[in-house]
């Protein structure tokens, strides 16, 4: 089931590259310009609950050795309150933050799809933007929206 949401994912996504955020030690990170092999080393199988479908999703969840490994290329970003807010959850915050560090425009939450726009564009590019733990599609977003790529 992953393979062919990950492919999928891969060729309809309007991103061209990925900003990944994680909390290590208390501390919020990121490693800028990811491609997508790269990240998809962290891409994980999950299942959405039976009361919301039960349908299969893809997450980004890298443990804690493989953050260790991804400090060294990583910017620190500030302590990790950063991400705490009443209103946003912690993925919100986090582009937030992004787009407001990288970028000289004010953040506004959007709900555009990922196959139509980037979260960001920075320095002319693409990006999306993806906090560890994040889900990075579901298979009810892939069916009903391009259900000829589909498995």
């Amino acid at each position: 089931m992953t393979n062919w949401m990950t492919e999928t994912y891969d060729k309809t996504s309007a991103a061209h590259c990925y900003y990944f955020g994680f909390v290590f030690a208390g501390l919020l990170y990121v490693v800028t310009g990811m491609t997508f092999e790269e990240i998809s080393a962290y891409f994980k199988s999950d299942r959405a609950s039976s009361k919301k479908g039960g349908f299969a999703k893809v997450r980004i969840r890298a443990n804690s050795a493989d953050l260790k490994a991804l400090l060294p290329k990583a910017l620190l970003l500030g302590d990790a309150s950063l991400l705490l807010n009443e209103t946003y959850n912690k993925g919100d915050m986090f582009e937030k933050v992004i787009v407001e560090r990288f970028t000289t425009e004010k953040w506004v939450k959007n709900s555009t799809p990922y196959f139509l726009d980037g979260d960001a564009t920075i320095n002319g590019v693409k990006v999306q933007i993806k906090l560890n733990e994040a889900e990075l599609t579901n298979e009810k977003i892939l069916r009903k929206h391009f259900p000829a790529l589909c498995a």
